[in-house]
C-alpha cells in the first residue's frame, strides 16, 4: 500500500475529536478506500491540559497552530478552529502557501474569503475542501459539484441550522415559548452561550452563500444574502400556523432570476410557513435538508443530520479521502476565473402568499387602520385571525394571510402603518412556501 497521507488537525472541540476517533475507529476501512494509510502527525488547540477523551499522545503538539503548515510531516491541514478571520485564515493561507492541501468545516471562513482562498489553491494547484462547513454530514456539497454537475441548477433551497430547527420544531410540539427553548437548547448543547448567529439567520446564509455558489456558478456573494432568524417567533405564531396547515421552519433560499438576457441572484434566509405535506415540514430537531431542483434531474432532496461530532467528522474525513484519492477538482465545482459576478435579484416583484402578524393594543380602530393599509396597499386578505394575550396587558395577536401578490405590495402597506399607535411592536412577516 502507498506511503500514509500525513494530517495536522487544529482544534479538537466536538468535531476534532471526533475525527480523531473516526479515523482511529475505522483506519484499516478507510485505508482500503482511500488507497492509503490516514495518519495524524500532530494536533493543535488552545488548551493543551484540557482532558478531551481520546489520547493524544501519539501526535506531536504545536502551540502555535499557525505553524502548522510549515511542519515537514504534514500533507493535509483540517482546519476546525472557527471564525471568519483570525488565526483560521492566517493557518489556511499558510497552508495553502507552503503547497499543503486545506479541509476546513469553516463555514465563516468559506463565506467570507472562499474565493481568495480558492484562487490560492488554484495557483497552489492544491485542493482546498469543505464538505463539513455545509449540513454537517449530509454529503450535499458533492451532490450539487459532482452528483448534479450536468444539471443547470435553477433553485437550492432548505432548512441549513440544526439549532434554529431544533428550537422551532419543540416549540410546535411543546407549546412553549422561544426564550424557554433556547435555554433548553443551549442546556443540551444544540445551541451556544451566544446564539446569536443561529438564531438571528447568520450561520445559514453563510451556507446558503456557499451552496448558491457552487449550484449556480455564482461567485460568492454572502453580502447580498437577505437574512432575519426566528427570536421574534411566539408560540402563538406557530399555533396560528398549525391551524392553518403549516409549520414554521427557518429557510434559506437561492434562485436564478433571469432578465433581459442577464442572471440575477436571489438569496434569503428567514423563517417560512411551510404546508404540513411538504417535504421540509417533516424535518425535526437538529436535522438538516437540501432541495435542489435542476433542469434535468427534477427536484432532488439532501437530508440527515446537520451537526454533532460524528456527522461532521464524517464529512472531514470523506474530504480527507478524496485527497488520498488524488481527487482535486474545483472548489466551487468550476475555476474561480469562470465564477459568473450575479448582481443582486430584488425581491420587490417576486410574487406569494404571506403570514402577517401583528401585536397590538386592545381598543377600537387598530383593525380598521391594519385592513385600511392592506387595502391601499392593494394587498387582498386572504384570512384573519385575532386573539387576546391576557398576560400581556391587554394586548392582541393579530395575523392575517394574504393571497398571493407581490411582495412590494405588502411592504408598501407596512410602510403606511410605520409609527402608528396601533402597532405594539414591529410586524412579523413570513413568506408561504409553495407546494
Amino acid at each position: 500500500m502507498a506511503e500514509p497521507l500525513r494530517i495536522a488537525l487544529a482544534g479538537l472541540g466536538t468535531v476534532g475529536t471526533g475525527v480523531i476517533r473516526l479515523i482511529e475507529t475505522n483506519a484499516e476501512l478507510i485505508a482500503r478506500r482511500a488507497g492509503r494509510p490516514i495518519a495524524i502527525t500532530s494536533v493543535s488547540a488552545r488548551d493543551r491540559s484540557k482532558d478531551r477523551g481520546v489520547d493524544l499522545s501519539p501526535y506531536a503538539w504545536e502551540d502555535d497552530l499557525t505553524s502548522m503548515a510549515s511542519r515537514g510531516d504534514v500533507d493535509v491541514v483540517v482546519e476546525l478552529v472557527g471564525g471568519s478571520d483570525g488565526p483560521a485564515l492566517t493557518l489556511a493561507r499558510n497552508t495553502i502557501a507552503g503547497g499543503k492541501a486545506l479541509v476546513t468545516a469553516n463555514k465563516a471562513m468559506v463565506a467570507h474569503h472562499g474565493l481568495e482562498l480558492a484562487r490560492r489553491a488554484e495557483d497552489a494547484g492544491v485542493a482546498l475542501k469543505f464538505e463539513a462547513a455545509v449540513a454537517g454530514g449530509i454529503p450535499v456539497i458533492k451532490g450539487l459539484s459532482e452528483g448534479a454537475a450536468a444539471n443547470a441548477i435553477d433553485r437550492v433551497y432548505g432548512i441549513l441550522n440544526g439549532t434554529c430547527n431544533y428550537i422551532l420544531s419543540t416549540m410546535e410540539d411543546t407549546g412553549r415559548d422561544f426564550a424557554d427553548v433556547l435555554s433548553e437548547a443551549q442546556m443540551l448543547g444544540y445551541a451556544e452561550a451566544d446564539p446569536t448567529f443561529d438564531i438571528e439567520g447568520v450561520d445559514a446564509a453563510h451556507k446558503l452563500a456557499i451552496l448558491a455558489s457552487i449550484g449556480f456558478g455564482a461567485r460568492l456573494d454572502f453580502a447580498s444574502v437577505d437574512t432575519a432568524g426566528i427570536s421574534r417567533i411566539l408560540a402563538a405564531d406557530i399555533a396560528q400556523a398549525a391551524a392553518l396547515g403549516f409549520v414554521i421552519r427557518l429557510i434559506g433560499m437561492a434562485e436564478l432570476e433571469s432578465a433581459d438576457g442577464s442572471c440575477r441572484l436571489f438569496q434569503r434566509v428567514q423563517p417560512h410557513l411551510v404546508p404540513v405535506d411538504h417535504p421540509l415540514a417533516h424535518v425535526d430537531g437538529a436535522t438538516n435538508a437540501v432541495v435542489a431542483e435542476g433542469n434535468f434531474m427534477g427536484r432532488l432532496l439532501f437530508q440527515g443530520a446537520g451537526a454533532g461530532d460524528g456527522p461532521t467528522a464524517s464529512a472531514v474525513v470523506a474530504d480527507i479521502i478524496d485527497i488520498a484519492r488524488g481527487e482535486k477538482g474545483a472548489t466551487f465545482s468550476m475555476p474561480v476565473s469562470e465564477l459568473e459576478e450575479m448582481p443582486r435579484a430584488q425581491s420587490g416583484h417576486r410574487r406569494g402568499r404571506n403570514y402577517i402578524r401583528f401585536i397590538v393594543p386592545d381598543k377600537p380602530g387598530v383593525l380598521a387602520e391594519i385592513t385600511a393599509a392592506m387595502r391601499d396597499a392593494d394587498v387582498s386578505i386572504e384570512s384573519l385571525i385575532q386573539k387576546g394575550r391576557a398576560e400581556a396587558g391587554g394586548e392582541v395577536l393579530l395575523a392575517m394571510v394574504t393571497h398571493e401578490g407581490p411582495e412590494s405590495a405588502v411592504t408598501r402597506a407596512l410602510e403606511l402603518l410605520d409609527g402608528s399607535d396601533s402597532l405594539a411592536q414591529p410586524p412579523l412577516v413570513m413568506t408561504i412556501v409553495g407546494k
